[in-house]
């Protein structure tokens, strides 16, 4: 079993920044590739970025990329989602994900690929 626990939602301006934080517990964090995705009232939940366990592979979403960076501290148990130049329609639930793989390089935008979910946490970004 995996715990995750997000950080470091809340409100924002347009134009701004936050960093999300995820921290895990329970398996062997480096042997997991991680996500983050997000779910906006009335809509479906919707992938941004994931990064493989060795953190060499990254992948992210067209509407995400050059603003939203992932990274992963192995040594923390910690997948970071760097948020910059955030948008009003970048309000939303974000959610951490969690997956096991075989393969160092691995990473899926695939949430039905993600076995472990934390329980998310709002940001807000005011116009």
């Amino acid at each position: 079993q995996v715990q995750l626990v997000e950080s470091g939602g809340g409100l924002v301006q347009a134009g701004g920044s936050l960093r999300l934080s995820c921290a895990a517990s329970g398996r062997t964090f480096s042997s997991l590739f991680m996500g983050w995705f997000r779910q906006a009232p009335g809509k479906e939940r919707e992938f941004m970025a994931a990064i493989s366990w060795s953190g060499g592979s990254t992948y992210y979403a067209d509407s995400v990329k050059g603003r939203f960076t992932i990274s992963r501290d192995n040594a923390k148990n910690t997948v970071y989602l760097q948020m910059n130049s955030l948008k009003p329609e970048d309000t939303a639930v974000y959610y951490c994900a969690a997956g096991v793989s075989h393969s160092t390089g691995y990473v899926t935008p695939n949430e039905y690929e993600y076995n472990y979910w934390g329980q998310g946490t709002q940001v807000t970004v005011s116009s």
